[in-house]
């Protein structure tokens, strides 16, 4: 079936994500934008007010003329109407899981803002979640009502500039502020008096409108918010589709659920049409389903969503958390349409220039950015997240990667974009709770991924060790001690290569007595200055005896470990054999 413009009906929609903290007055806002667009000049059908419904919590929609910029888009489609979707994100978790879940059809955002309190914490997560995935935003001052009239004026100016200050920093910085009372006199307030400010906000709007990018190829996902059924007809899935397109007697897949089924009718705006694709709001109907299973979720193209226990993704720190990003934390992951808790390993590329056995003190270095992932590639295990340096010039933070193990399995696109966070803050304490961002970029299916997948991944810890050397033997052996517990299994440090604090390398070549000490064979013989180095002090240790008191003590100290050893290698963190490697 074609699905091609003319099957679909010629109304442009276009999403806003209305976002803001809590009782910013959000809802109150997306009511006064249905009902004023839809009584206005617009629609006088007895169908206008229908409009202005929420067919579920957080989405509604008005319809518009098409406003002059848009009325010829180069010959591709006539547009008759524009329709605004907006998308009201409610609760903070949700929030997030619905913004990154809708990152792809979001056209715009309006950011709400108490105009008395300014901007909160979580006003400053909306701003994150939207520089992370929206190309354009407005604010609204929201509750101007509250403003003394004759003071008014000059609040509003206080705040808009204060806001421009915030945002000079953003990829909004020249984005429109306007001041609106939404529901003047408070929630509880009758509905009598007229909001404040709307009208100029729907032209704002609809000055702000360009022509979305919609890519209709691709696998099916859809993000349904709202699942009912129609006597004689079936069950009707209304959402919004975030990637691909459909058409009647496509099957779908409802991923949460493993069962198909097949689209009987679409509808767009109402009207019955044949086909509809990304960014649109539809209703599709399917039959011989509980809509009880599936109050919100998604479906998709049949086998193109997968099921992850573990993932490894590309990872930024967002630069408004204040803690440490630690490996082994735990965060709450948002990824597709779902959050879940998960486990994070943090690994970066071994520094450039480095040896193969780096120290563990040396942290990695900048790459190119976007450095491609891949398992055929040598990374550094972190213990926390690298941040770029906060001197004069700051220095790129290097290129880093984080390794995810979910607490239960998730169901999500690949490289769909991923946010940490820790929801568990105080929602009233003053700290952003978004803490890093992310693409997925390798999943893993399997339940057993650490024994079948994970040796794969080579990210190695640096070790090292020192002991002293004992005593000479002859020209090319010296006895050590200290750099190995009594119990150490000797035979898997053979053949490793050390190297003395004079110079000399060696290898390791066996055990020496039953109390951890060993032999070490120098290749090239000992120095001279470092076998005279050693025999003094063995003859200060014997001149020092057991009789010697305090005095004698002291005396050899400066000398006393004059030779030290020092055993560098790596350990790759998946080796199941646990093996030490050096270059």
């Amino acid at each position: 079936m074609s699905k091609s413009a003319d099957s679909r009906t010629n109304t442009l929609n276009f999403n806003i994500g209305v976002l803001g903290h809590v009782d910013s007055g959000k809802t109150s806002l997306a009511r006064a934008l249905s009902s004023t667009a839809s009584t206005a000049a617009f629609d006088k059908n007895p169908q206008s007010r229908e409009r202005g419904i929420t067919l579920d919590l957080g989405f509604s929609s008005f319809t518009v003329d098409v406003p002059e910029h848009l009325r010829d888009d180069g010959g591709q489609q006539h547009y008759d109407s524009l329709q605004f979707t907006l998308v009201d994100c409610p609760g903070h978790a949700s929030l997030i899981r619905t913004i990154i879940g809708g990152a792809q059809i979001i056209d715009l955002m309006m950011l709400v803002v108490d105009v008395v309190k300014g901007v909160q914490t979580q006003t400053a997560e909306c701003l994150l979640i939207g520089e992370l995935t929206c190309p354009r935003m407005v604010v609204i001052l929201n509750k101007i009502d509250l403003l003394p009239p004759n003071k008014r004026q000059s609040a509003i100016e206080k705040m808009t500039k204060k806001l421009h200050k915030t945002l000079q920093s953003t990829r909004f910085k020249e984005c429109p502020v306007i001041a609106v009372a939404a529901k003047p006199g408070g929630p509880e307030a009758p509905d009598t008096e007229e909001p404040h400010g709307v009208p100029e906000l729907i032209e704002l709007l609809k000055k702000q409108t360009y022509l979305p990018q919609r890519d209709p190829g691709g696998d099916l996902l859809m993000a349904v918010d709202h699942c009912f059924s129609i006597r004689g007809q079936g069950t009707v899935m209304t959402g919004t589709i975030l990637q691909g397109s459909l058409a009647i007697n496509d099957t779908v897949e409802i991923p949460s659920l493993k069962v198909t089924k097949k689209i009987k009718s679409v509808q767009m705006f109402r009207k019955p049409v044949s086909a509809a694709m990304q960014g649109d709001r539809v209703g599709v109907c399917v039959t011989q389903f509980d809509p009880k299973l599936l109050e919100r979720g998604v479906v998709c193209t049949p086998g193109s969503l997968r099921t992850l226990y573990a993932a490894i993704i590309s990872v930024r720190k967002i630069g408004y958390f204040k803690g440490s990003l630690a490996t082994r934390a735990k965060f709450h992951i948002t990824v597709g349409h779902e959050t879940v808790m998960a486990r994070v390993m943090f690994f970066g590329l071994p520094p450039v220039g480095a040896s193969e056995t780096p120290s563990d003190t040396t942290p990695p270095q900048p790459c190119s950015l976007d450095s491609p992932f891949t398992f055929e590639r040598q990374y550094f295990y972190q213990d926390e997240y690298v941040a770029g340096q906060k001197e004069a010039s700051p220095a790129p933070e290097p290129e880093q990667w984080a390794l995810l193990e979910f607490e239960r399995p998730v169901t999500c696109p690949s490289l769909c974009l991923v946010i940490g966070s820790k929801l568990d803050t105080d929602i009233h304490a003053n700290a952003c709770r978004l803490a890093f961002q992310g693409r997925l970029l390798q999943g893993f299916e399997d339940k057993g991924y650490a024994e079948t997948a994970l040796p794969r991944l080579r990210i190695y810890k640096t070790k090292h060790k020192e002991g002293q050397v004992e005593r000479v033997t002859d020209d090319y052996t010296v006895i050590g001690r200290n750099l190995f517990k009594k119990e150490t299994n000797l035979q898997l440090f053979l053949g490793l290569k050390v190297t003395l604090s004079t110079g000399e390398t060696g290898v390791v070549e066996g055990g020496f007595g039953q109390s951890g000490k060993f032999k070490i064979r120098i290749q090239e013989g000992l120095l001279p200055e470092t076998k005279q180095l050693l025999s003094s002090t063995s003859k200060k240790k014997g001149k020092g005896g057991s009789k010697g008191g305090a005095a004698n003590e002291e005396e050899p100290k400066t000398e006393s470990q004059p030779v030290s050893i020092h055993l560098h290698f790596k350990r790759y963190v998946f080796d199941p054999h646990k093996k030490m490697v050096q270059s």
